[in-house]
């Protein structure tokens, strides 16, 4: 049982895989590009693993900035995975205290949108498929990066080839994956218009925290989409 839900989150996340490639080849470069050894680029991406503070991190690094303030900065930019393990809470209720911290290691955003998208059509989310669709991420992620510190050199400015561009349209495509659900366009304008205000008066990367408490905001005071009562009393 456990091998053919590992094997069915595996054939989930596969394409994913694709399109999160040019994304770990480019903190290769970038971490390289600082400074960084191809070890130590490997080893933040095995215990870290979570691409944009990664990328932060290391920008950071080179400013010679206090520990507390590249911490800070990495928990502003990560705070949206403590909502993220919120969300998802109650659908792996039924795991077991370790199999959820495992879960919670290998949390990442398309991880996370994955686990709603199969809550949202009633299949059940077992231990095995959350692995195989955390560890089909997090195997490639960690040779994704060794390859980007191989061809850093090769690279150069990622920026000049457009590279700069891949996190917005990443995070964009997981937003609009959720276009359907209810009180989205709302939430997604208010969450909007609090991160772009954020970054001209309060600065990066606090605009993905601020961003976020306002999308928060918003959603908790638009009304609940109809039958939404009697399935939370029925739960």
């Amino acid at each position: 049982m456990f091998i053919d839900d590992f094997k069915a989150g595996l054939r989930r996340i596969a394409p994913i895989i694709v399109s999160a490639s040019p994304f770990g080849v480019l903190f290769g470069a970038v971490a390289i590009q600082h400074g960084m050894s191809t070890g130590e680029a490997v080893l933040m991406s095995a215990v870290i693993y979570a691409g944009a503070s990664q990328l932060v991190g290391v920008n950071l690094f080179d400013q010679h900035l206090p520990a507390w303030v590249v911490i800070l900065s990495i928990l502003a930019v990560n705070f949206r995975h403590i909502l993220y393990s919120a969300a998802i809470a109650r659908h792996i209720e039924l795991l077991s205290p370790w199999q959820k911290a495992a879960n919670f290691f290998l949390l990442t955003d398309p991880h996370y949108a994955e686990i709603e998208r199969q809550a949202h059509s009633g299949e059940p989310i077992t231990f095995g498929w959350v692995m195989g669709l955390g560890i089909g991420l997090y195997l490639p992620w960690l040779a994704l990066t060794y390859a980007g510190c191989v061809l850093g050199a090769f690279i150069g400015d990622p920026k000049s080839i457009g590279l700069d561009v891949l996190l917005p349209i990443y995070f964009l495509g997981l937003v609009m994956g959720f276009r359907k659900r209810a009180n989205w366009l709302p939430v997604v304008i208010a969450s909007s218009l609090a991160s772009m205000a954020a970054v001209k008066f309060v600065g990066s990367p606090w605009h993905v925290s601020i961003g976020a408490v306002a999308g928060i905001i918003v959603a908790a005071l638009m009304p609940l989409p109809p039958g939404t009562h009697s399935e939370i009393e029925e739960g």
